[in-house]
Protein backbone atom coordinates (compact mmCIF):
# COMPACT_ATOMS: atom_id res chain seq x y z
CA UNK A 1 0.00 0.00 0.00
CA UNK A 2 1.29 3.64 -0.73
CA UNK A 3 0.39 6.71 0.51
CA UNK A 4 -0.07 9.80 -1.43
CA UNK A 5 -0.25 13.05 0.06
CA UNK A 6 -2.48 15.74 -1.54
CA UNK A 7 -3.63 19.62 -0.53
CA UNK A 8 -6.78 18.32 0.93
CA UNK A 9 -6.89 14.91 2.12
CA UNK A 10 -4.43 12.03 1.89
CA UNK A 11 -5.11 9.11 -0.66
CA UNK A 12 -4.51 5.16 0.08
CA UNK A 13 -3.59 3.08 -2.66
CA UNK A 14 -3.61 -0.62 -2.58
CA UNK A 15 -1.11 -2.46 -5.20
CA UNK A 16 -3.15 -5.99 -5.80
CA UNK A 17 -1.73 -8.75 -7.77
CA UNK A 18 -2.39 -9.33 -11.14
CA UNK A 19 -5.35 -11.05 -12.28
CA UNK A 20 -6.90 -12.96 -15.08
CA UNK A 21 -10.55 -11.81 -17.00
CA UNK A 22 -12.78 -15.24 -16.77
CA UNK A 23 -15.31 -13.66 -19.44
CA UNK A 24 -18.25 -14.73 -16.89
CA UNK A 25 -20.63 -12.25 -16.60
CA UNK A 26 -20.79 -10.81 -12.79
CA UNK A 27 -18.15 -12.26 -11.69
CA UNK A 28 -15.10 -10.27 -12.53
CA UNK A 29 -16.90 -7.38 -11.02
CA UNK A 30 -17.39 -8.91 -7.61
CA UNK A 31 -13.74 -10.34 -7.81
CA UNK A 32 -12.08 -6.76 -8.81
CA UNK A 33 -11.12 -8.51 -12.09
CA UNK A 34 -10.87 -11.83 -12.17
CA UNK A 35 -8.78 -14.88 -10.93
CA UNK A 36 -5.21 -14.25 -9.78
CA UNK A 37 -2.64 -14.97 -12.40
CA UNK A 38 -0.66 -18.17 -12.28
CA UNK A 39 -2.33 -18.76 -8.80
CA UNK A 40 -4.68 -21.55 -8.70
CA UNK A 41 -8.07 -20.90 -7.44
CA UNK A 42 -10.66 -23.31 -5.58
CA UNK A 43 -13.75 -24.11 -6.85
CA UNK A 44 -15.76 -25.49 -4.20
CA UNK A 45 -19.82 -26.91 -3.73
CA UNK A 46 -22.03 -30.04 -3.30
CA UNK A 47 -23.72 -32.10 -5.85
CA UNK A 48 -25.52 -29.86 -8.86
CA UNK A 49 -24.15 -26.16 -7.78
CA UNK A 50 -22.27 -25.70 -11.03
CA UNK A 51 -18.81 -26.23 -10.66
CA UNK A 52 -18.31 -28.20 -13.79
CA UNK A 53 -19.86 -25.92 -15.38
CA UNK A 54 -18.08 -22.78 -14.28
CA UNK A 55 -14.94 -24.00 -14.50
CA UNK A 56 -15.60 -25.17 -18.19
CA UNK A 57 -16.60 -21.80 -19.06
CA UNK A 58 -13.85 -20.16 -17.80
CA UNK A 59 -11.74 -22.70 -19.90
CA UNK A 60 -13.97 -21.38 -23.15
CA UNK A 61 -14.11 -17.49 -21.97
CA UNK A 62 -10.52 -17.38 -22.36
CA UNK A 63 -10.00 -19.41 -25.58
CA UNK A 64 -12.54 -17.35 -27.74
CA UNK A 65 -12.57 -14.09 -25.70
CA UNK A 66 -9.41 -13.62 -24.60
CA UNK A 67 -7.10 -15.55 -26.70
CA UNK A 68 -5.79 -17.82 -24.10
CA UNK A 69 -5.86 -21.42 -24.71
CA UNK A 70 -6.48 -24.15 -21.92
CA UNK A 71 -6.73 -27.56 -20.85
CA UNK A 72 -9.38 -28.74 -19.07
CA UNK A 73 -8.81 -32.38 -16.95
CA UNK A 74 -11.52 -34.22 -16.52
CA UNK A 75 -11.71 -37.53 -13.82
CA UNK A 76 -15.75 -38.18 -13.75
CA UNK A 77 -16.54 -37.76 -17.17
CA UNK A 78 -16.00 -38.20 -20.59
CA UNK A 79 -14.32 -35.91 -23.47
CA UNK A 80 -17.76 -36.74 -25.83
CA UNK A 81 -20.19 -36.20 -22.76
CA UNK A 82 -18.75 -32.77 -21.72
CA UNK A 83 -19.03 -31.94 -25.13
CA UNK A 84 -22.58 -32.86 -25.19
CA UNK A 85 -23.39 -31.70 -21.87
CA UNK A 86 -22.62 -27.85 -23.12
CA UNK A 87 -23.43 -27.85 -26.19
CA UNK A 88 -27.15 -26.60 -25.33
CA UNK A 89 -24.99 -23.34 -23.91
CA UNK A 90 -23.54 -22.72 -27.35
CA UNK A 91 -20.10 -23.87 -26.59
CA UNK A 92 -18.39 -26.01 -29.34
CA UNK A 93 -15.72 -28.04 -27.36
CA UNK A 94 -15.10 -30.34 -30.80
CA UNK A 95 -14.57 -27.36 -32.55
CA UNK A 96 -12.31 -25.39 -30.21
CA UNK A 97 -10.10 -28.70 -29.63
CA UNK A 98 -10.06 -28.71 -33.48
CA UNK A 99 -8.64 -25.41 -33.73
CA UNK A 100 -6.09 -26.49 -30.83
CA UNK A 101 -7.76 -23.50 -28.64
CA UNK A 102 -8.43 -26.35 -25.48
CA UNK A 103 -7.45 -29.40 -25.13
CA UNK A 104 -10.00 -32.11 -22.83
CA UNK A 105 -8.19 -34.71 -21.48
CA UNK A 106 -10.57 -37.32 -19.75
CA UNK A 107 -8.24 -39.24 -17.14
CA UNK A 108 -9.80 -42.32 -15.34
CA UNK A 109 -8.52 -42.69 -11.64
CA UNK A 110 -9.09 -46.35 -10.71
CA UNK A 111 -8.91 -47.24 -7.01
CA UNK A 112 -7.69 -50.62 -7.19
CA UNK A 113 -4.56 -49.28 -9.32
CA UNK A 114 -3.97 -46.88 -6.38
CA UNK A 115 -4.12 -49.91 -4.31
CA UNK A 116 -1.88 -51.68 -6.25
CA UNK A 117 0.90 -48.87 -6.49
CA UNK A 118 2.25 -48.73 -3.08
CA UNK A 119 3.29 -44.87 -2.51
CA UNK A 120 1.23 -42.95 -3.90
CA UNK A 121 2.44 -39.31 -6.16
CA UNK A 122 1.30 -37.33 -8.69
CA UNK A 123 4.26 -37.68 -11.28
CA UNK A 124 2.12 -39.29 -14.06
CA UNK A 125 -0.45 -36.77 -13.76
CA UNK A 126 2.44 -33.79 -13.95
CA UNK A 127 3.45 -35.50 -16.91
CA UNK A 128 -0.05 -35.60 -18.75
CA UNK A 129 -0.86 -32.43 -17.83
CA UNK A 130 2.47 -30.80 -18.77
CA UNK A 131 2.18 -32.32 -22.16
CA UNK A 132 -1.05 -31.08 -22.54
CA UNK A 133 -0.02 -27.27 -21.40
CA UNK A 134 2.92 -27.58 -23.79
CA UNK A 135 1.16 -28.50 -26.93
CA UNK A 136 -1.26 -25.41 -27.11
CA UNK A 137 0.74 -23.39 -24.95
CA UNK A 138 -2.34 -23.49 -22.31
CA UNK A 139 -2.21 -20.25 -19.89
CA UNK A 140 -5.61 -21.69 -18.14
CA UNK A 141 -5.95 -25.34 -16.83
CA UNK A 142 -8.96 -26.88 -14.89
CA UNK A 143 -8.75 -30.25 -12.90
CA UNK A 144 -12.08 -31.56 -12.63
CA UNK A 145 -12.77 -32.93 -9.29
CA UNK A 146 -9.50 -33.00 -7.32
CA UNK A 147 -11.54 -35.85 -5.06
CA UNK A 148 -11.05 -37.95 -7.82
CA UNK A 149 -7.45 -37.95 -7.58
CA UNK A 150 -7.18 -38.79 -3.85
CA UNK A 151 -10.26 -41.25 -3.57
CA UNK A 152 -8.95 -44.14 -2.11
CA UNK A 153 -6.13 -42.30 -0.10
CA UNK A 154 -6.43 -42.26 3.43
CA UNK A 155 -2.66 -41.12 4.65
CA UNK A 156 -3.32 -37.22 5.51
CA UNK A 157 0.46 -36.80 5.40
CA UNK A 158 0.83 -37.96 2.22
CA UNK A 159 -2.65 -35.80 0.95
CA UNK A 160 -1.23 -32.92 2.56
CA UNK A 161 1.94 -33.32 1.01
CA UNK A 162 0.87 -33.94 -2.55
CA UNK A 163 -2.11 -31.22 -2.48
CA UNK A 164 0.82 -28.79 -1.93
CA UNK A 165 2.87 -30.29 -4.56
CA UNK A 166 0.11 -29.88 -6.91
CA UNK A 167 -0.53 -26.46 -6.00
CA UNK A 168 3.11 -25.50 -6.61
CA UNK A 169 4.00 -27.60 -9.51
CA UNK A 170 1.21 -25.45 -10.95
CA UNK A 171 2.34 -22.43 -10.02
CA UNK A 172 5.35 -22.98 -11.45
CA UNK A 173 4.03 -23.97 -14.98
CA UNK A 174 2.82 -20.65 -14.97
CA UNK A 175 -0.63 -20.99 -15.50
CA UNK A 176 -4.10 -19.55 -14.26
CA UNK A 177 -5.64 -22.87 -12.65
CA UNK A 178 -9.25 -23.67 -11.54
CA UNK A 179 -9.48 -26.76 -9.22
CA UNK A 180 -12.78 -28.03 -8.04
CA UNK A 181 -13.92 -29.49 -5.37
CA UNK A 182 -16.81 -31.65 -3.57
CA UNK A 183 -18.45 -29.78 -0.60
CA UNK A 184 -17.24 -31.31 2.65
CA UNK A 185 -19.49 -31.86 6.12
CA UNK A 186 -19.48 -30.22 8.76
CA UNK A 187 -17.17 -26.77 8.67
CA UNK A 188 -14.98 -28.03 6.46
CA UNK A 189 -15.34 -26.81 2.35
CA UNK A 190 -13.84 -29.20 0.97
CA UNK A 191 -14.17 -33.50 1.87
CA UNK A 192 -10.47 -33.45 2.75
CA UNK A 193 -10.56 -30.23 4.31
CA UNK A 194 -7.70 -29.29 3.21
CA UNK A 195 -7.79 -27.86 -0.01
CA UNK A 196 -8.77 -24.45 0.99
CA UNK A 197 -5.72 -23.83 3.02
CA UNK A 198 -3.41 -23.74 0.02
CA UNK A 199 -5.16 -22.14 -2.33
CA UNK A 200 -5.22 -18.84 -3.15
CA UNK A 201 -8.60 -17.89 -4.08
CA UNK A 202 -11.69 -20.10 -2.96
CA UNK A 203 -14.82 -19.32 -3.79
CA UNK A 204 -17.83 -21.11 -2.41
CA UNK A 205 -20.91 -22.57 -4.55
CA UNK A 206 -24.07 -23.10 -3.08
CA UNK A 207 -27.27 -24.39 -4.12
CA UNK A 208 -30.69 -24.41 -1.86
CA UNK A 209 -34.35 -24.67 -2.55
CA UNK A 210 -36.52 -22.47 -0.15
CA UNK A 211 -40.61 -22.94 0.09
CA UNK A 212 -39.40 -25.08 -3.18
CA UNK A 213 -37.95 -22.15 -5.16
CA UNK A 214 -34.49 -22.87 -6.24
CA UNK A 215 -31.69 -19.94 -5.46
CA UNK A 216 -28.17 -20.35 -6.35
CA UNK A 217 -25.62 -18.33 -4.80
CA UNK A 218 -21.60 -17.55 -5.34
CA UNK A 219 -19.49 -16.29 -2.04
CA UNK A 220 -15.46 -15.44 -2.35
CA UNK A 221 -14.39 -16.74 0.93
CA UNK A 222 -10.94 -15.85 0.53
CA UNK A 223 -8.71 -14.07 -1.79
CA UNK A 224 -5.14 -13.37 -1.34
CA UNK A 225 -3.51 -10.40 -1.86
CA UNK A 226 -6.84 -9.04 -3.08
CA UNK A 227 -9.79 -6.95 -2.18
CA UNK A 228 -12.99 -8.61 -3.08
CA UNK A 229 -16.81 -8.83 -2.86
CA UNK A 230 -17.47 -11.00 0.51
CA UNK A 231 -21.41 -11.45 -0.27
CA UNK A 232 -23.59 -14.08 -1.22
CA UNK A 233 -24.02 -13.29 -5.06
CA UNK A 234 -26.62 -14.82 -7.03
CA UNK A 235 -25.87 -16.41 -10.05
CA UNK A 236 -28.40 -18.39 -12.93
CA UNK A 237 -27.48 -21.17 -15.29
CA UNK A 238 -29.09 -20.85 -18.70
CA UNK A 239 -28.56 -20.74 -22.39
CA UNK A 240 -25.82 -18.16 -22.15
CA UNK A 241 -24.13 -20.18 -19.43
CA UNK A 242 -23.58 -18.59 -15.74
CA UNK A 243 -24.58 -14.87 -14.90
CA UNK A 244 -23.55 -13.42 -11.55
CA UNK A 245 -25.16 -10.73 -10.18
CA UNK A 246 -23.15 -8.20 -8.11
CA UNK A 247 -24.48 -6.50 -5.40
CA UNK A 248 -24.91 -2.81 -6.68
CA UNK A 249 -23.52 -0.15 -4.31
CA UNK A 250 -26.01 1.41 -1.52
CA UNK A 251 -23.76 4.47 -1.31
CA UNK A 252 -26.17 6.66 -2.63
CA UNK A 253 -23.89 8.56 -4.96
CA UNK A 254 -25.78 8.53 -7.92
CA UNK A 255 -25.91 10.62 -10.92
CA UNK A 256 -29.29 12.35 -11.48
CA UNK A 257 -31.55 14.09 -14.81
CA UNK A 258 -32.98 17.01 -14.67
CA UNK A 259 -35.12 15.74 -18.10
CA UNK A 260 -38.50 14.15 -18.16
CA UNK A 261 -40.53 12.05 -19.80
CA UNK A 262 -43.79 11.71 -20.55
CA UNK A 263 -46.47 9.50 -19.06
CA UNK A 264 -48.32 9.10 -22.07
CA UNK A 265 -51.65 10.41 -20.60
CA UNK A 266 -50.99 14.31 -21.15
CA UNK A 267 -53.84 15.45 -17.54
CA UNK A 268 -51.51 13.42 -15.69
CA UNK A 269 -47.98 15.06 -16.79
CA UNK A 270 -50.37 18.24 -15.92
CA UNK A 271 -50.68 17.18 -12.62
CA UNK A 272 -46.95 16.28 -12.90
CA UNK A 273 -45.96 20.28 -13.40
CA UNK A 274 -46.56 19.53 -17.18
CA UNK A 275 -43.60 17.30 -18.29
CA UNK A 276 -44.12 13.81 -16.61
CA UNK A 277 -41.46 11.79 -14.84
CA UNK A 278 -37.91 12.79 -14.51
CA UNK A 279 -35.43 10.12 -16.49
CA UNK A 280 -33.61 7.42 -14.22
CA UNK A 281 -36.53 8.03 -11.64
CA UNK A 282 -38.43 5.00 -9.92
CA UNK A 283 -42.41 5.06 -10.30
CA UNK A 284 -44.92 2.95 -8.23
CA UNK A 285 -48.69 2.15 -9.26
CA UNK A 286 -50.46 0.65 -6.32
CA UNK A 287 -54.06 0.21 -6.49
CA UNK A 288 -56.92 -2.10 -5.86
CA UNK A 289 -57.75 -4.64 -8.45
CA UNK A 290 -59.03 -3.44 -12.07
CA UNK A 291 -58.19 -0.05 -11.38
CA UNK A 292 -56.02 0.31 -14.51
CA UNK A 293 -52.80 0.11 -12.97
CA UNK A 294 -51.69 -2.10 -16.08
CA UNK A 295 -53.33 0.09 -18.31
CA UNK A 296 -51.26 3.27 -17.04
CA UNK A 297 -48.20 1.11 -17.41
CA UNK A 298 -48.84 0.50 -21.12
CA UNK A 299 -49.52 3.80 -21.73
CA UNK A 300 -45.87 5.02 -20.17
CA UNK A 301 -44.71 2.20 -22.61
CA UNK A 302 -46.31 3.12 -25.25
CA UNK A 303 -45.38 6.65 -24.80
CA UNK A 304 -41.55 5.69 -24.47
CA UNK A 305 -41.51 3.47 -27.89
CA UNK A 306 -43.50 6.55 -29.54
CA UNK A 307 -40.48 8.31 -28.67
CA UNK A 308 -37.89 6.21 -30.57
CA UNK A 309 -37.05 4.96 -27.24
CA UNK A 310 -36.80 1.20 -25.68
CA UNK A 311 -39.32 -0.14 -23.25
CA UNK A 312 -38.51 -3.49 -21.49
CA UNK A 313 -41.60 -4.86 -19.59
CA UNK A 314 -41.56 -7.17 -17.30
CA UNK A 315 -45.25 -9.02 -16.40
CA UNK A 316 -46.02 -11.53 -14.21
CA UNK A 317 -49.73 -11.84 -14.35
CA UNK A 318 -50.75 -11.81 -18.44
CA UNK A 319 -49.01 -13.05 -21.37
CA UNK A 320 -47.19 -10.60 -23.97
CA UNK A 321 -50.66 -11.25 -26.23
CA UNK A 322 -52.97 -10.51 -23.79
CA UNK A 323 -51.60 -7.20 -22.90
CA UNK A 324 -51.35 -6.56 -26.58
CA UNK A 325 -54.87 -7.76 -27.17
CA UNK A 326 -56.57 -5.53 -24.04
CA UNK A 327 -54.93 -2.67 -24.78
CA UNK A 328 -56.16 -2.79 -28.24
CA UNK A 329 -59.40 -1.70 -26.66
CA UNK A 330 -58.14 1.33 -25.42
CA UNK A 331 -56.65 2.45 -28.68
CA UNK A 332 -53.44 1.36 -27.83
CA UNK A 333 -50.73 -0.74 -30.48
CA UNK A 334 -48.25 -2.29 -28.50
CA UNK A 335 -47.34 -5.11 -31.60
CA UNK A 336 -46.20 -2.34 -33.85
CA UNK A 337 -43.59 -1.73 -31.42
CA UNK A 338 -42.63 -5.19 -30.79
CA UNK A 339 -42.49 -5.35 -34.57
CA UNK A 340 -39.53 -2.36 -34.51
CA UNK A 341 -38.30 -3.83 -31.63
CA UNK A 342 -38.67 -0.88 -29.14
CA UNK A 343 -40.78 -2.98 -26.74
CA UNK A 344 -39.58 -6.34 -25.21
CA UNK A 345 -41.85 -8.27 -23.22
CA UNK A 346 -40.29 -10.83 -20.56
CA UNK A 347 -43.64 -12.57 -19.17
CA UNK A 348 -43.44 -15.52 -16.66
CA UNK A 349 -45.05 -16.60 -13.23
CA UNK A 350 -42.84 -15.29 -10.22
CA UNK A 351 -42.64 -19.31 -9.32
CA UNK A 352 -40.42 -20.02 -12.07
CA UNK A 353 -37.31 -18.72 -10.36
CA UNK A 354 -36.52 -17.54 -6.62
CA UNK A 355 -36.03 -13.34 -6.01
CA UNK A 356 -32.42 -13.51 -6.67
CA UNK A 357 -32.32 -15.40 -10.00
CA UNK A 358 -35.33 -12.67 -10.92
CA UNK A 359 -32.95 -10.09 -10.23
CA UNK A 360 -30.46 -12.00 -12.60
CA UNK A 361 -32.36 -12.04 -15.19
CA UNK A 362 -33.72 -8.41 -14.90
CA UNK A 363 -30.10 -7.49 -15.01
CA UNK A 364 -29.02 -9.62 -17.64
CA UNK A 365 -32.07 -8.24 -20.41
CA UNK A 366 -31.25 -4.54 -19.09
CA UNK A 367 -27.47 -5.05 -20.09
CA UNK A 368 -28.63 -6.81 -23.05
CA UNK A 369 -31.49 -4.99 -24.85
CA UNK A 370 -30.29 -1.28 -23.01
CA UNK A 371 -33.79 0.10 -22.47
CA UNK A 372 -34.67 3.52 -21.45
CA UNK A 373 -37.45 1.90 -19.23
CA UNK A 374 -37.98 -0.38 -17.80
CA UNK A 375 -41.57 -2.13 -16.30
CA UNK A 376 -42.70 -4.27 -13.80
CA UNK A 377 -46.28 -5.35 -13.39
CA UNK A 378 -47.12 -6.21 -10.90
CA UNK A 379 -44.44 -6.31 -7.92
CA UNK A 380 -46.93 -7.89 -5.36
CA UNK A 381 -46.67 -11.02 -7.08
CA UNK A 382 -43.34 -11.75 -6.20
CA UNK A 383 -44.23 -12.20 -2.47
CA UNK A 384 -44.95 -16.04 -3.17
CA UNK A 385 -41.74 -16.61 -3.54
CA UNK A 386 -40.63 -14.49 -0.76
CA UNK A 387 -41.38 -12.79 2.21
CA UNK A 388 -42.36 -8.80 2.19
CA UNK A 389 -38.54 -7.86 3.47
CA UNK A 390 -36.82 -10.23 0.97
CA UNK A 391 -38.94 -8.97 -2.00
CA UNK A 392 -37.72 -5.39 -0.74
CA UNK A 393 -34.34 -5.88 -0.82
CA UNK A 394 -34.27 -7.41 -3.85
CA UNK A 395 -36.51 -4.40 -5.66
CA UNK A 396 -33.75 -1.78 -3.59
CA UNK A 397 -31.00 -3.16 -5.52
CA UNK A 398 -33.02 -3.38 -8.70
CA UNK A 399 -33.97 0.54 -8.23
CA UNK A 400 -29.90 0.97 -6.92
CA UNK A 401 -29.09 -0.68 -10.22
CA UNK A 402 -31.42 1.02 -12.72
CA UNK A 403 -30.47 4.05 -11.39
CA UNK A 404 -26.52 3.98 -11.88
CA UNK A 405 -27.71 2.94 -15.56
CA UNK A 406 -29.81 6.08 -15.73
CA UNK A 407 -33.19 4.06 -16.49
CA UNK A 408 -36.57 5.26 -15.64
CA UNK A 409 -38.58 2.09 -13.91
CA UNK A 410 -42.23 1.98 -12.81
CA UNK A 411 -43.69 -0.58 -10.73
CA UNK A 412 -47.72 -1.57 -10.56
CA UNK A 413 -48.61 -2.89 -7.03
CA UNK A 414 -51.83 -4.31 -6.04
CA UNK A 415 -53.27 -3.11 -2.68
CA UNK A 416 -55.73 -5.02 -0.87
CA UNK A 417 -58.11 -2.21 0.82
CA UNK A 418 -58.24 1.26 0.16
CA UNK A 419 -56.85 2.63 3.25
CA UNK A 420 -53.88 4.72 1.74
CA UNK A 421 -52.00 4.30 5.13
CA UNK A 422 -52.23 0.68 5.17
CA UNK A 423 -50.37 -0.42 1.31
CA UNK A 424 -49.10 -3.82 0.64
CA UNK A 425 -47.00 -2.31 -1.74
CA UNK A 426 -44.02 -4.14 -0.85
CA UNK A 427 -42.04 -1.79 1.28
CA UNK A 428 -41.14 0.33 -1.82
CA UNK A 429 -43.39 3.52 -1.54
CA UNK A 430 -40.76 5.15 0.72
CA UNK A 431 -37.80 4.07 -1.96
CA UNK A 432 -39.39 5.43 -5.48
CA UNK A 433 -38.87 9.05 -6.62
CA UNK A 434 -42.74 9.35 -7.83
CA UNK A 435 -46.26 7.38 -6.16
CA UNK A 436 -49.99 7.51 -8.01
CA UNK A 437 -52.36 6.19 -6.07
CA UNK A 438 -55.46 4.70 -7.90
CA UNK A 439 -58.90 3.62 -5.43
CA UNK A 440 -62.53 2.72 -6.28
CA UNK A 441 -64.93 5.52 -5.37
CA UNK A 442 -68.07 4.14 -4.90
CA UNK A 443 -71.34 6.77 -5.12
CA UNK A 444 -74.92 6.63 -6.09
CA UNK A 445 -74.56 2.80 -6.59
CA UNK A 446 -71.55 3.48 -9.39
CA UNK A 447 -68.15 2.43 -9.42
CA UNK A 448 -65.57 4.79 -10.39
CA UNK A 449 -62.17 5.02 -10.53
CA UNK A 450 -60.18 7.94 -9.08
CA UNK A 451 -56.40 8.44 -8.55
CA UNK A 452 -54.51 11.58 -6.96
CA UNK A 453 -50.03 11.95 -6.33
CA UNK A 454 -49.48 10.38 -3.11
CA UNK A 455 -45.36 12.13 -4.15
CA UNK A 456 -43.46 13.36 -6.74
CA UNK A 457 -39.82 14.04 -5.33
CA UNK A 458 -38.23 17.28 -7.22
CA UNK A 459 -41.39 18.51 -8.53
CA UNK A 460 -44.65 20.63 -8.10
CA UNK A 461 -47.49 18.60 -8.78
CA UNK A 462 -51.48 18.50 -8.23
CA UNK A 463 -52.73 17.74 -4.82
CA UNK A 464 -56.05 16.97 -6.31
CA UNK A 465 -58.16 13.43 -6.84
CA UNK A 466 -58.94 13.08 -10.71
CA UNK A 467 -61.46 10.87 -12.10
CA UNK A 468 -59.39 8.16 -13.99
CA UNK A 469 -61.33 7.26 -17.13
CA UNK A 470 -60.70 4.38 -19.18
CA UNK A 471 -62.84 4.44 -22.68
CA UNK A 472 -62.39 3.25 -26.46
CA UNK A 473 -60.28 6.48 -26.94
CA UNK A 474 -57.76 5.78 -24.36
CA UNK A 475 -57.09 6.90 -20.74
CA UNK A 476 -57.50 10.43 -19.26
CA UNK A 477 -57.90 12.58 -16.13
CA UNK A 478 -61.06 14.49 -15.58
CA UNK A 479 -60.84 17.45 -14.05
CA UNK A 480 -62.12 17.63 -10.21
CA UNK A 481 -66.13 18.29 -10.44
CA UNK A 482 -67.69 19.66 -7.52
CA UNK A 483 -71.52 19.87 -6.82
CA UNK A 484 -73.36 20.52 -3.77
CA UNK A 485 -72.87 17.69 -1.92
CA UNK A 486 -68.44 17.60 -2.66
CA UNK A 487 -66.73 15.95 -5.64
CA UNK A 488 -69.03 14.33 -8.42
CA UNK A 489 -68.13 11.44 -10.36
CA UNK A 490 -69.36 9.09 -13.51
CA UNK A 491 -72.97 9.44 -13.85
CA UNK A 492 -73.60 11.59 -10.92
CA UNK A 493 -70.82 13.88 -12.03
CA UNK A 494 -72.96 13.87 -15.85
CA UNK A 495 -76.30 14.63 -14.80
CA UNK A 496 -74.94 17.58 -12.48
CA UNK A 497 -73.32 18.64 -15.67
CA UNK A 498 -76.89 18.16 -17.84
CA UNK A 499 -78.50 19.88 -14.92
CA UNK A 500 -76.12 22.82 -14.69
CA UNK A 501 -76.74 22.81 -18.69
CA UNK A 502 -80.35 22.99 -18.53
CA UNK A 503 -80.41 25.98 -15.90
CA UNK A 504 -78.24 27.86 -18.39
CA UNK A 505 -79.96 27.40 -21.06
CA UNK A 506 -82.96 28.40 -19.36
CA UNK A 507 -81.04 31.19 -17.90
CA UNK A 508 -79.82 32.08 -21.27
CA UNK A 509 -83.54 32.35 -22.87
CA UNK A 510 -85.02 34.33 -20.02
CA UNK A 511 -81.91 36.82 -20.74
CA UNK A 512 -82.61 36.21 -24.02
CA UNK A 513 -87.14 37.35 -23.82
CA UNK A 514 -85.38 40.28 -21.79
CA UNK A 515 -83.00 41.70 -24.01
CA UNK A 516 -86.08 41.39 -26.92
CA UNK A 517 -88.30 43.26 -24.55
CA UNK A 518 -85.73 45.94 -24.35
CA UNK A 519 -85.24 46.14 -27.68
CA UNK A 520 -88.75 46.29 -28.62
CA UNK A 521 -89.40 49.59 -26.28
CA UNK A 522 -85.80 50.81 -27.51
CA UNK A 523 -87.40 50.60 -30.80
CA UNK A 524 -90.95 52.54 -29.48
CA UNK A 525 -88.84 55.08 -27.75
CA UNK A 526 -86.85 55.45 -30.54
CA UNK A 527 -89.81 56.04 -32.86
CA UNK A 528 -91.04 58.50 -30.40
CA UNK A 529 -87.88 60.48 -30.41
CA UNK A 530 -88.15 60.68 -34.31
CA UNK A 531 -91.66 61.56 -34.36
CA UNK A 532 -91.16 64.70 -31.75
CA UNK A 533 -88.03 65.53 -33.53
CA UNK A 534 -90.31 65.79 -36.90
CA UNK A 535 -92.91 67.88 -35.11
CA UNK A 536 -90.14 70.01 -33.57
CA UNK A 537 -88.76 70.58 -37.16
CA UNK A 538 -92.34 71.34 -38.35
CA UNK A 539 -92.74 73.32 -35.57
CA UNK A 540 -89.23 75.30 -35.93
CA UNK A 541 -89.78 76.18 -39.85
CA UNK A 542 -93.40 77.79 -38.81
CA UNK A 543 -91.48 80.19 -36.25
CA UNK A 544 -88.65 80.78 -38.58
CA UNK A 545 -91.57 81.86 -41.49
CA UNK A 546 -93.17 84.16 -39.18
CA UNK A 547 -90.21 85.31 -38.09
CA UNK A 548 -89.27 86.53 -41.22
CA UNK A 549 -92.31 87.54 -42.47
CA UNK A 550 -91.97 90.18 -39.17
CA UNK A 551 -88.92 91.29 -40.33
CA UNK A 552 -90.37 92.29 -43.74
CA UNK A 553 -92.84 93.98 -42.35
CA UNK A 554 -90.40 95.63 -40.15
CA UNK A 555 -88.42 96.31 -43.31
CA UNK A 556 -91.29 97.87 -44.60
CA UNK A 557 -92.35 100.12 -42.38
CA UNK A 558 -89.46 101.55 -41.77
CA UNK A 559 -88.93 102.44 -45.56
CA UNK A 560 -92.36 104.16 -45.40
CA UNK A 561 -91.57 105.93 -42.43
CA UNK A 562 -88.55 107.61 -44.09
CA UNK A 563 -90.28 108.43 -46.86
CA UNK A 564 -93.26 110.04 -45.52
CA UNK A 565 -90.69 111.45 -43.64
CA UNK A 566 -88.47 112.83 -46.60
CA UNK A 567 -92.01 114.64 -48.08
CA UNK A 568 -92.83 116.18 -44.91
CA UNK A 569 -89.35 117.53 -45.12
CA UNK A 570 -90.15 118.72 -49.30
CA UNK A 571 -93.45 120.21 -48.06
CA UNK A 572 -92.06 122.40 -44.94
CA UNK A 573 -89.49 123.41 -47.41
CA UNK A 574 -91.44 124.55 -50.03
CA UNK A 575 -93.93 126.51 -47.80
CA UNK A 576 -90.55 128.31 -46.31
CA UNK A 577 -89.55 129.00 -49.97
CA UNK A 578 -92.78 130.64 -50.52
CA UNK A 579 -93.14 132.98 -47.81
CA UNK A 580 -89.67 134.64 -48.75
CA UNK A 581 -91.04 135.04 -52.03
CA UNK A 582 -93.68 137.30 -50.60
Amino acid sequence: MTKVNNKNKTVFHHKQISKTLTGIAGLDEITGGGLPTNRPTLICGEAGSGKTLFSLEFIVRGAIEFNEPGVFMAFEEKTEELALNVASLGFDLKKLQSEKKIKVDYVQVDRSEIEETGEYDLDGLFIRLGYAIDSIGAKRVVLDTIESLFAGLSNLGILRAELRRLFQWLKDKGVTAIITGERGDGPSLTRQGLEEYVSDCVILLDHRVINQISTRRLRVIKYRGSVHGTNEYPFMIDEDGISVLPVTSLSLQKEVSSARLSSGIPSLDKMLGGKGFFIGSSILVSGTAGTGKTSIAASFANETCNQNKRCLYFAFEESPKQIIRNMKSIDMELQQHVDKGLLQFRASRPTLHGLEEHLVVIHKLVKRFKPQVVILDPITNLITVGSVSEVKSMLVRLIDFLMEEQITVMFTALTLNTVVSEQTDEGVSSLVDAWLFVRDIEFNGERNRGMYIMKSRGMKHSNQVREFIITDKGIDLVDVYLGPGGVLTGSAREAQKLHEKTGVVLRDNALSMKDREIDRKRRVLESKIASLQTEFESAEEELNKIYIEEELIKKVSESNIREMTRLRRGEREADGNKGRKK
